[in-house]
């Protein structure tokens, strides 16, 4: 039994988190109800280092690191309403990935030229109803600078002090925030994007507005 308790508390530390919260415009229903085709953005990522491991880091390995964990957040969301779809019965379609960032890179807008868009410019370019937007912050989320290398590389940047998030989903007509959902988990939950999405969308997956059960 005593063997059993560290791996337990590394369990609850890998899943604390606060609650989350949602908002859920009035008309969702009623605007979704026209919805087809939603489209996943490359997540905004913003990593916050300790002072000692900026000083290792460049800005550009930094910027690599971020834009190499949004593309794998994104993958990884369109992975899970993939893997779900014949349980959540969702009612409308994901735009595959490969085409999205296929139509932005043909559209010559980089990952950072994406915060500098509107959502109803972006939802009109990729031709869909609405998109998936997602922005991630981490705290202290090394304990070596070196880890950056290693996260372009393995997709992981080590344990995290915190890992906050949020979904949002915007028309694509007006640009209107149509849902929003914030979540903040504490400890390791961050340590990858597989980690973070798997975490991020077991507390969200129920309340996702798309679902049609």
């Amino acid at each position: 039994m005593k063997t059993l308790l560290p791996a337990l508390a590394a369990l609850l530390l890998l899943l604390t988190a606060c609650g989350p919260a949602i908002y859920k415009t009035n008309d969702f229903a009623t605007v979704a109800a026209t919805h087809k085709t939603v489209a996943i953005l490359p997540a905004q990522v913003a990593i916050n280092l300790r002072p000692n491991e900026m000083r290792r880091t460049t800005p550009e390995m930094l910027e690599k690191n971020e834009a190499a964990t949004g593309y794998a957040i994104q993958e990884k969301l369109y992975g899970w309403f993939l893997r779900r779809s014949n349980r959540f019965h969702y009612t409308v379609k994901f735009q595959d990935v490969s085409q999205t960032n296929a139509l932005l890179e043909e559209a010559r807008l980089s990952y950072t030229d994406l915060s500098r868009k509107s959502r109803a410019e972006l939802a009109r370019l990729l031709g869909v109803d609405a998109v998936i937007s997602t922005q991630l912050r981490t705290d202290k989320p090394m304990n070596e600078g070196v880890a950056i290398a290693m996260g372009l590389v393995f997709g992981a940047w080590g344990s995290t002090n915190q890992a906050v998030t949020t979904i949002h989903i915007h028309e694509a007509n007006q640009g209107d925030l149509l849902w929003k959902y914030d979540y903040q988990a504490q400890g390791s939950v961050g340590s990858s994007p597989e980690n973070l999405v798997n975490a991020l969308m077991r507390n969200a997956s129920r309340k996702f507005p798309y679902n049609g059960k």
